[in-house]
């Protein structure tokens, strides 16, 4: 059976998404704690950049995505022409990705790559709407044993992350969509400010 709905029904929901994207990050604007942990996290990313470290990224699903696009902004270019810098993405190798799955265990394909391949100064940055994603926690704590920085971008709970990383951006929502949405825009405006910081704005 086919539902017909009006086309003024489909304009309001479309409305009403735009205006709960709008409201989320106008609360992100006025939670100066939140915009104090973004303006933190840009520095920690500076200094990890500016020594010679990587900043790296992981997610799972649409949150593996973003860690993908926001990887891609500082590995190739931002706003403007500059030389690359060390970010990658943790999910991108599918072989190595099913072999440690299959292997060792989905928890542990971001914790082993840490292991081998993650180095005291380095950034993690775990992207998880709930706070909770096993995989991410597991390689927050590797991390941790590294001497690597942690970041977190959270919904409102922060979850389990919430006390486990240096650094904790909790979006304020539990709409996972909304979440995902102010995460990129918040990896946008960390990208940003560490591309003129190292570069110089132009």
């Amino acid at each position: 059976m086919i539902l017909h709905v009006s086309a003024k029904k489909i304009k309001m929901k479309i409305q009403q998404a735009i205006q709960s994207s709008i409201k989320v990050k106008q609360d992100i604007l006025n939670d100066s704690t939140l915009l104090e942990g973004i303006q933190d996290v840009a520095d920690a990313m500076f200094t990890a950049l500016n020594q010679g470290h990587k900043v790296l990224f992981c997610g799972n699903g649409g949150s593996a995505a973003d860690a993908q696009h926001l990887a891609a902004e500082l590995s190739g270019r931002f706003y403007f022409d500059r030389d690359p810098l060390p970010s990658e993405a943790l999910h991108c190798n599918t072989s190595y990705m099913t072999a440690v799955a299959n292997d060792y265990g989905y928890e542990e394909v971001y914790a082993r790559m840490i292991k081998g391949s993650g180095h005291a100064g380095d950034v993690l940055v775990g992207l998880s709407t709930s706070g909770n994603s096993k995989n991410i926690l597991r390689a927050f704590e590797t991390a941790k044993d590294k001497g690597i920085v942690t970041v977190a971008f959270t919904g409102s709970t922060g979850g389990l992350m919430k006390n486990t990383v240096d650094f904790l951006l909790n979006v304020p929502s539990v709409d996972t969509a909304r979440i995902q949405e102010s995460h990129i825009m918040i990896g946008h405006i960390l990208c940003q400010l560490v591309e003129e910081r190292l570069f110089g704005a132009k």
